[in-house]
């Protein structure tokens, strides 16, 4: 399989050769993706320059039309109420229900731990979700594909399932994993997960242009100084999570402002993986391509040098009060190294983004903050170029209620950025 995946990248490249095609790499030992095309990037069936928007949107169409995806919600909708018992354990349709099934099953878990409901896809076939910005939303035109898109995104939540886990505390990190500091960066190549700190002089999140001006140089400070062997870091874009923010929420790329999130993530994800963590470094060197950061303006040549050695992307989370409800869960790398992820297509107008999602595992090694203060950074990879297995490739996270808060209990209001790590 992989000398196939070889030889048609080797033809795409020579097709497209003013497009640049990520080296399909995948970690030693792990399961090839469940993915579109073998797991080959859009961007080898680039067409004109429009980077294989246009294949992703067809690919789009086709699998709606297979009606696989239908099947599940439909298999969901006919089961009988209470418990599903699926080939990855025994799921819920609802938090709720799961909840009830944790606590009725005394569901031990380690001081400072918690059980509780995680929500994961049940849907092992890739997926596709039509940016915000793309102008299939506008085009009058295409209001009827735009209708049939639509209902597909929705329906992409419909195919989930609610399964137990137990939470551990990341920062009794050393009893779980002796020797093993979780503000360190051995933490970060061992688990994908680590905690660092920051007294941000920044003192408003909710101002863009000084979330850039303050916030973005600490944060590059602290990923050098707490990877000691990096040459330099770029913080590129972040986004404020506010539930309860009343005040304009209004996303503006043009000046660099990504808005108020009233969204957590609730299912289990990744923001990256094989292609999109060096597709996505390769554009902000050389096109600065959507960089709310530094500008950069590496030649082509000088981008590939760069990436040729180790890279790394860290997303970085720092609450603007303690966290109370809708804490922010990571997963460490070892316990679904050899899981194949399932890729989730994002078409832009001009690129097709790749995150991943995952199905449930009883052994998922799952870490949280409790109560997470506005000096602690929460820390997790979601990218490394290296693939010799020798350390963490990313970690999966996503938000969760957690059921021990006060009803009242604010939510998460946190800041989180995106960055490159060079070495």
């Amino acid at each position: 399989m992989d000398k196939v995946i070889e030889k048609q990248i080797s033809a795409a490249t020579e097709a497209v050769s003013s497009v640049y095609v990520p080296p399909f790499q995948l970690t030693k030992g792990q399961p090839t993706p469940i993915a579109a095309n073998g797991g080959l990037s859009y961007v080898s069936f680039d067409r004109d320059g429009d980077a294989g928007t246009a294949a992703a949107m067809e690919a789009a169409f086709n699998q709606i039309a297979t009606r696989k995806g239908q099947a599940v919600i439909d298999m969901l909708d006919d089961a009988p109420p209470g418990p599903i018992e699926t080939e990855w354990g025994v799921g819920f349709r609802g938090y709720a229900e799961c909840l009830e099934y944790i606590l009725a099953n005394n569901i031990e878990t380690p001081e400072g731990g918690l059980a509780l409901p995680l929500r994961y896809t049940i849907h092992e076939q890739p997926s596709y979700s039509i940016v915000s910005s793309n102008g299939i939303w506008r085009d009058p035109a295409r209001e009827s594909e735009a209708k049939t898109l639509r209902k597909d995104e929705q329906d992409n939540g419909r195919r989930c399932l609610y399964f137990p886990q137990v939470l551990r505390d990341a920062r009794r990190m050393e009893e779980y994993q002796p020797g093993l500091s979780p503000n360190s960066p051995e933490c970060m190549d061992t688990l994908g997960v680590s905690l660092a700190h920051c007294e941000s002089k920044c003192e408003n999140f909710y101002d863009s242009t000084e979330v850039e001006r303050v916030y973005y140089p600490e944060m590059e400070k602290l990923l050098l100084e707490f990877f000691p062997e990096a040459t330099d870091a770029l913080v590129y874009n972040h986004d404020v999570f506010d539930k309860d923010y009343e005040g304009d929420r209004t996303e503006d790329q043009d000046h660099k402002n990504p808005g108020v999130n009233a969204n957590y993530a609730n299912i289990v994800h990744n923001d990256l993986n094989d292609n999109s963590g060096r597709v996505r470094c390769r554009e902000l060197l050389t096109k600065n391509l959507r960089n709310f950061g530094r500008e950069q303006h590496y030649t082509e040549e000088q981008a590939d040098e760069k990436m040729s050695r180790r890279f790394m992307s860290i997303n970085l989370a720092k609450p603007m009060e303690t966290v109370r409800q809708y804490p922010f869960v990571l997963c460490a790398w070892p316990s679904f190294a050899d899981q194949p992820y399932i890729t989730n297509y994002r078409i832009y107008d001009d690129r097709v983004g790749e995150t991943t999602r995952f199905t449930h595992r009883p052994d998922h090694d799952w870490y949280w903050f409790p109560e997470q203060n506005p000096t602690e950074v929460s820390m997790l990879k979601c990218y490394d170029s290296v693939t010799d297995g020798s350390v963490s490739r990313w970690s999966f996270h996503t938000a969760c209620i957690d059921p021990t808060a006060p009803d009242d209990a604010p939510c998460r209001k946190n800041v989180v950025v995106r960055s490159y790590v060079f070495f």
